[in-house]
């Protein structure tokens, strides 16, 4: 008898710890109290998901400035990080044998003209004489084919007068392009010749600046199965503008394109290489610089969710789902890897119209009865209007 009081008493005593974690707090007089929690209803909406891709910038054209005599750097005029124009003089290279091979050169085609101006002479005063028959006409041929030599002299001593000059010219290093110089790793006097290992600078064209970035095997399919067109470059013309976040997590004013795809996938890293082209009219983007591109997806129909009212545990993801009798279910959720703002896109386990806890705390019991409060939908998702 009193082993069944006992085993009756601790039946009542479980039964009561049930009911005030199953129902809610219990007062002192023993009624129960429920606690009221906000709720939402599941909407189905079209959403935006921003993908982000880590890519390295580059110029439209990053070119080597090498020199292409031997000499010495003479002269400076610019420095690191100048803005320089087409044509516009950046290295003096001291080379004092090219402008003595132009006094020579010169000289030659003096003493050259010379010749001709002999030559000629002859020939005018062998004619006459030759005319009158004073002289053999084999004598007017000789003085008119040695006429045609000196002449022949002439020309190539021009010649190397114009390799001459042209090689002096080099002795003046020019920009090829409009951009920015580079690093310049030598100082005055440095010998530098064709064969240097570094350049002597780097201009940069960046008045359009290239974003590369790669997508694995896996997204390259999701991407060619997503968007319409018989071949990539139709497909790539689908994409919609993308947007470049700089490294200090700005978004950079300017939007950019999606042009270009590698036609082989790395074998190393087994990912194709994208490039996105962005206008840069400030000449803020520099080549070398690491930023993110975030290229959006728009999905029709989703289910959103706000991730504060989900959980994670053991790498799954929850929600507190609420029923007709206002019993909390903990329910697990699939959601797409890309998330739409501060929302999740449920891929199952969800649909529109079923009440959710909104703000999720990970202490809710199964079967919990709650007092839900509907909270609008504005408020829910109004970031999304």
């Amino acid at each position: 008898m009193l082993l069944s009081s006992v085993v009756m008493i601790m039946c009542l005593a479980f039964s009561s710890c049930a009911n005030k974690q199953n129902t809610g707090n219990v007062n002192a007089d023993g009624s129960v109290v429920i606690s009221a929690y906000p709720v939402f209803k599941v909407a189905s909406q079209t959403a935006t998901l921003k993908t982000l891709y880590p890519a390295t910038l580059q110029g439209e054209q990053n070119i080597e400035i090498r020199p292409k005599i031997d000499g010495y750097i003479e002269k400076m005029y610019v420095d690191e990080g100048a803005t320089v124009k087409k044509g516009q003089l950046l290295f003096r290279i001291s080379a004092p044998q090219y402008q003595q091979d132009v006094n020579n050169a010169t000289a030659a085609i003096s003493s050259a003209e010379a010749d001709v101006s002999a030559a000629e002479l002859q020939v005018k005063k062998t004619k006459p004489l030759v005319e009158k028959d004073i002289i053999s006409k084999y004598e007017l041929e000789s003085a008119e084919y040695t006429l045609q030599a000196r002449k022949a002299a002439l020309a190539q001593a021009k010649a190397n007068f114009a390799n001459a000059r042209t090689n002096l010219g080099y002795t003046n290093i020019t920009s090829p392009v409009d951009g920015v110089v580079g690093m310049i790793p030598y100082k005055l006097g440095s010998l530098v010749n064709s064969n240097t290992e570094m350049p002597l600078t780097t201009v940069s064209s960046i008045s359009k600046v290239y974003a590369y970035f790669s997508l694995n095997e896996k997204q390259l399919l999701n991407f060619s199965r997503e968007y319409k067109g018989n071949t990539l470059e139709a497909k790539l013309k689908q994409l919609p503008p993308v947007t470049l976040i700089l490294a200090d997590g700005t978004e950079y004013p300017e939007k950019g394109y999606v042009e270009t795809v590698g036609g082989l996938i790395n074998t190393e890293t087994g990912s194709a290489s994208f490039r996105a082209t962005f206008p840069n009219p400030v000449g803020l983007l520099r080549s070398g610089a690491s930023a993110t591109v975030e290229i959006p997806v728009t999905v029709s129909d989703a289910i959103l969710v706000p991730q504060r009212s989900t959980y994670e545990m053991q790498g799954k993801r929850f929600v507190y789902k609420v029923n007709d009798s206002n019993k909390v279910i903990n329910t697990e959720i699939e959601i797409m890897a890309t998330p739409a703002g501060q929302y999740f896109v449920a891929t199952s386990g969800l649909e529109a119209g079923n009440t959710v806890v909104y703000e999720s705390t990970g202490t809710l019991a199964d079967s919990t009865i709650i007092k839900p409060e509907v909270l609008p939908e504005n408020k829910v998702y109004g970031d999304l209007k």
